[in-house]
């Protein structure tokens, strides 16, 4: 039987910058959330299981072989045969964009964890979406399937577009996981009665600071607005979570290169970096973004190991918790930050209490990558529980039994 809670929200409306910020092509901090969603095209109800998604589980070998093959395989796996075969496409035709090739192979790092393939097969949907070259918008239209000559005819075109694209990595603030954080929320509520005010680090456009105005689904009970465009109704494996108020009375993030909702061109960068054979996901973004326009979420433009020092020097009042939350951002980071990170967070820990609660909430890759953990720290006790294993676009989530 479906229950629902009662949702609570405070608002914050502040002036956002209007340009996006570029970053040159090497490697590091990144207060961004990771690849893509999805928009536009096929309507099969792709299943995911473990098998499925063990693609996700290693840290890429670039040596012998092409990335944009690996992520191809990678994202059939995921039910996106279009933007796999977009992939094998740009794998054989890349020579036709010598300022792109030269610029991957030049690439400092890794190129599987810098998205290099997602970068790529972004800045050719946003061709596409902007209609031109013709071919490549009719490609994604489902006009025809000539993907080499499509995707020859970009490249050979487009080359300067498609190198400023490879120097941003990608924003995608997917706001499926947001059903993982509420989980996590509903849990700690279970543990102290009481509402929570949210720090979020790497928020990009700050959909998932909106996690109160949307639907959620979670195993066998529902919370959030039920009349939401927004609904997050992953699959759910094990036992619900304990049904409980979800209440939010501030949320407030920060990102090296905040993306306001509100800006046309900002919002065509989040949709753009949407996997176009994908359509809950695309809406599901979409909708998020209209909700953002409507409701504006508080980002600052900052280092998330500094601000976060400063938002946890102030203790919060009592009967209030807090929770830091984090998806899919700490891979962004140095080790010097992680570590700053780690210990700002600890030193606050050490002085909750019970009537000053504080959470860390992530939903991240484990160090050696093999799964994506829902992990849970709480003060004043300092306790870590893994509270779900989760595919990490957030489609489904293995609650644990025990945390």
């Amino acid at each position: 039987m479906e229950k629902d809670a009662k949702v609570a929200v405070t608002e914050c409306r502040e002036p956002r910058r209007e340009r996006i910020r570029t970053t040159p092509h090497t490697p590091g901090r990144r207060e961004v959330n990771d690849a893509a969603a999805g928009p536009r095209r096929a309507d099969e109800p792709w299943a995911r299981s473990h098998v499925e998604c063990e693609w996700m589980t290693k840290r890429a070998d670039v040596s012998g072989g092409s990335e944009f093959l690996r992520q191809a395989d990678r994202c059939r796996a995921m039910g996106s045969p279009f933007v796999a075969s977009v992939l094998e496409a740009v794998d054989r035709q890349l020579s036709r964009a010598p300022i792109s090739a030269a610029m991957i192979g030049d690439w400092e790092g890794d190129p599987a964890a810098a998205a290099i393939a997602m970068r790529f097969n972004g800045a050719l949907n946003a061709l596409a979406r902007r209609g031109a070259p013709a071919a490549l918008a009719r490609l994604y239209n489902g006009d025809h399937n000539d993907f080499d000559g499509a995707i020859a005819e970009a490249l050979s075109q487009e080359d300067a577009f498609i190198a400023r694209w490879l120097g941003h990595p990608p924003q995608t603030n997917e706001v499926a996981r947001a059903g993982a954080i509420v989980a996590a929320l509903l849990t700690a509520r279970a543990r102290w009665n009481m509402p929570f005010e949210l720090l979020d680090l790497g928020s990009s456009a700050g959909l998932n600071l909106n996690l109160s105005r949307y639907f959620y689904k979670l195993g066998a009970i529902s919370v959030g607005d039920p009349n939401s465009a927004v609904r997050v109704e992953p699959q759910w494996r094990g036992p619900s979570p304990t049904i409980a108020p979800l209440e939010v009375v501030s949320a407030r993030g920060v990102d090296l290169q905040p993306l306001d909702a509100s800006n046309p061109e900002h919002r065509e960068r989040l949709l753009s970096f949407a996997w176009a054979d994908q359509r809950d996901r695309y809406r599901r973004l979409d909708a998020a973004l209209r909700i953002a326009a409507a409701h504006p979420p508080c980002v600052d433009q900052g280092d998330a190991a500094t601000w976060l020092a400063q938002h946890l020097e102030t203790p919060q009042p009592e009967g209030r918790g807090r929770a830091i939350t984090h998806t899919m951002f700490l891979q962004y980071l140095s080790d010097q930050d992680r570590r700053r990170i780690d210990e700002t967070i600890a030193r606050a820990g050490a002085k909750a209490s019970d009537k000053r609660p504080l959470l860390r909430i992530g939903f991240e890759w484990t160090a050696d990558r093999d799964r994506v953990e829902l992990r849970m720290t709480q003060w004043p006790t300092g306790l870590t529980s893994v509270l779900a294993v989760c595919h990490p676009y957030g489609d489904w989530l293995e609650w644990q039994t025990t945390h």
